[in-house]
């Protein structure tokens, strides 16, 4: 799903409002190509980061022991690949199973691995999702198009400066065939952040 289906979520941060406020002086100026950027933060928040992460999953759903060594040290897995953290911070991948659905958020701002998962999407940085995904994870999942059984449980971790989390979505049925490659074209941003299953993006 795309960020506008997420309006709900976004309130607009000082941050976001001075950048806006620059580009628009750029553009104005011809600086700059309010299309350029539009291109380029779309190709970080959906493709190049996301892609890193997705290569990630396909390798632990496809090797038993690179999956053992992201769920005990999810840095030292990543950085095997090639994907360290910028931010030095610890990474933690948590697993998705038939019993435990996992959602990501930061409460206290928008601490997010960008390394795996390129850029933070709008509404994971909106406090409306910060805040109700805590309190409400399950209604805050259906509004995602997430419906969960309630025999699943529900976990929400909360990322700080020093430790980030990211998601192992459960492997999808019936993709017992497909390619390492092919897996990683199943694995969704957001299946990764919780909001969604792998396959389903």
């Amino acid at each position: 799903m795309s960020d506008h289906d997420h309006d709900q979520f976004h309130d607009p941060t000082d941050s976001e409002v001075r950048a806006k406020a620059v580009e628009s002086l750029l553009a104005e100026k011809g600086l700059l190509s309010t299309d350029a950027v539009d291109s380029i933060v779309e190709q970080y928040e959906n493709d190049v980061g996301p892609m890193n992460g997705a290569r990630v999953v396909a390798r632990a759903w496809t090797d038993p022991e690179y999956k053992r060594r992201l769920l005990e040290d999810g840095g030292d897995a990543v950085a095997e690949l090639g994907y360290g953290d910028e931010h030095s911070a610890r990474l933690v991948v948590v697993e998705n199973t038939s019993q435990v659905h996992n959602v990501i958020v930061c409460t206290l701002c928008s601490c997010y691995p960008w390394s795996v998962l390129g850029l933070p999407p709008t509404w994971y940085k909106s406090e409306t999702y910060r805040a109700r995904v805590v309190k409400e994870p399950r209604a805050v999942l259906s509004e995602f198009g997430l419906d969960l059984d309630d025999s699943i449980e529900v976990r929400v971790w909360d990322s700080l400066s020093e430790l980030r989390y990211m998601v192992l979505p459960e492997r999808p049925e019936g993709t017992d065939h497909m390619t390492e490659e092919e897996l990683a074209a199943e694995v969704s941003r957001d299946a990764m952040i919780g909001v969604a299953k792998a396959g389903n993006g």
